[in-house]
């Protein structure tokens, strides 16, 4: 598998340069519709698709003094243009461009974070694999629970961004349309044809109704997604710390030669990267609200979301492909101690095993409550007084009545939890 490191891609999406160029595909593709039309002279288009272009420092300079950035930018695109630049715009209202525009970024920056997510569900593939059989303890509230693998673990990560892939798919899906309708969305100054022209040719949608804006619905949905997936990144980013944690130690992130963990203690070695991620998630879901916030406009609009948008839309993208590249890398070199794992399964000297116990003594005609007392009365023993579970079983009265010895050393059988771990990897993976 070829590694990629897209956070100079990312970047690139939402330059000045790229942006004012979907600037200028909206506007010529629209020349180009109009021209189909007739109300644009062959020899005019020809002019403008050969001459179009703009400068952005210029932009900055005409805007400072129109205080209007559409307006700066066809003014800078005129002087390219010349004479034949009166077509261009025609009909058209800012948000027609922007919108369109804006929307081509977002289903690009929503591309490039599919193709982040789908390196990551390979490595989560492989790391899956590779310690599929490897048992270490599950735990529920924090406590020792019963036994799973880190393969599983690793699958369930798979399976979780497997889902967010397809969020991610529906929400570019959601974004990828486009509005060319003029001022308040009547096509009053500008055919349909032309929206549908437009859209068409930059691989987008029409919005089937529109005002002078697409509407931020849509917006706020792929902003959720985002914040959904940085959530997902949160969760297994807080169970690397977890694992590294000095009582647990059963995972710990790379620390590479050199590196150092902090400025006082020598010895401390911290799941930095992971705490970074868990910070870039809080910060992504933060961009969902202000997106939501933006659903509401006035009437068929106004420019309350502007300048939100202009922030959100490379801030949430930028550190969320940031995130999914470092967690990507954790994955990658993730340090995993299989013989503390181990170690901890038996760190409560046999109480993991009290659930089989328990539906033992019921299979034998024992009541459900009874035999729950019974089992319990043992593994309070072993917590208070730190006994080995199976050795005060095997002694105790009620308990060896129903069951012998050889049937509580088969009950303590570490294999029994595993016996399922294949049809699980099936159903997650498919068949190999």
């Amino acid at each position: 598998m070829i590694e990629r490191y897209s956070r100079e891609e990312m970047k690139k999406i939402w330059s000045e340069e790229n942006k004012f160029k979907k600037w200028l595909q909206v506007e010529i593709a629209a020349c180009e519709a109009w021209n189909k039309l007739g109300a644009i002279p062959d020899d005019s288009l020809a002019t403008i698709k050969e001459k179009a272009n703009f400068n952005i420092k210029r932009i900055n300079e005409i805007e400072r003094e129109v205080k209007h950035d559409v307006i700066a930018f066809l003014t800078s695109v005129a002087e390219f243009v010349g004479d034949d630049a009166r077509f261009i715009h025609k009909g058209l209202t800012s948000s027609d461009v922007l919108d369109t525009a804006y929307n081509l970024l977002l289903k690009e920056a929503g591309e490039l974070l599919i193709s982040d997510l789908e390196n990551l569900k390979e490595v989560l593939k492989d790391k899956a694999y590779k310690y599929k059989m490897t048992p270490m303890m599950g735990r529920s509230h924090g406590i020792h629970a019963e036994p799973v693998t880190f393969g599983l673990k690793m699958a369930l990560w798979y399976d979780e961004t497997k889902r967010n892939i397809n969020r991610l798919k529906r929400a570019v899906d959601i974004i990828g349309v486009g509005k060319v309708s003029g001022a308040v969305g009547t096509f009053a100054n500008i055919s349909p044809e032309i929206e549908e022209y437009v859209c068409e040719k930059l691989g987008l949608k029409p919005a089937p109704v529109s005002t002078q804006i697409v509407q931020r619905d849509r917006h706020a949905e792929f902003f959720t997604t985002l914040a959904v997936i940085a959530s997902s990144f949160e969760k297994f980013a807080v169970e690397v710390r977890h694992l590294q944690r000095t009582e647990v130690l059963e995972a710990e992130e790379y620390f590479s030669k050199g590196q150092k963990g902090s400025s006082a203690m020598p010895h401390k070695r911290n799941p930095v990267l992971s705490e970074n991620v868990t910070g870039l998630a809080r910060l992504v879901r933060s961009y969902s609200v202000a997106a939501m916030e933006n659903v509401a406009l006035w009437h068929e609009r106004d420019i309350s979301h502007s300048s939100v948008e202009r922030v959100i839309g490379p801030d949430a993208t930028v550190n969320l492909d940031f995130l999914i590249d470092r967690f990507t890398g954790i994955v990658r070199n993730l340090i995993v101690y299989e013989d503390k794992m181990m170690e901890n399964i038996y760190l409560t000297k046999g109480l993991i095993f009290s659930q089989r116990v328990l539906l033992a003594l019921t299979e034998k005609g024992v009541s459900r409550e009874d035999a729950y007392r019974l089992v319990q009365r043992n593994a309070m023993k072993v917590w208070e007084e730190k006994f080995d579970f199976k050795e005060l079983l095997k002694n105790d009265k009620d308990i060896s009545v129903s069951l012998s010895q050889s049937e509580l050393d088969e009950i303590f059988d570490l294999n029994y939890h595993l016996k399922n771990i294949d049809y699980i990897f099936q159903r997650v993976f498919g068949k190999e």
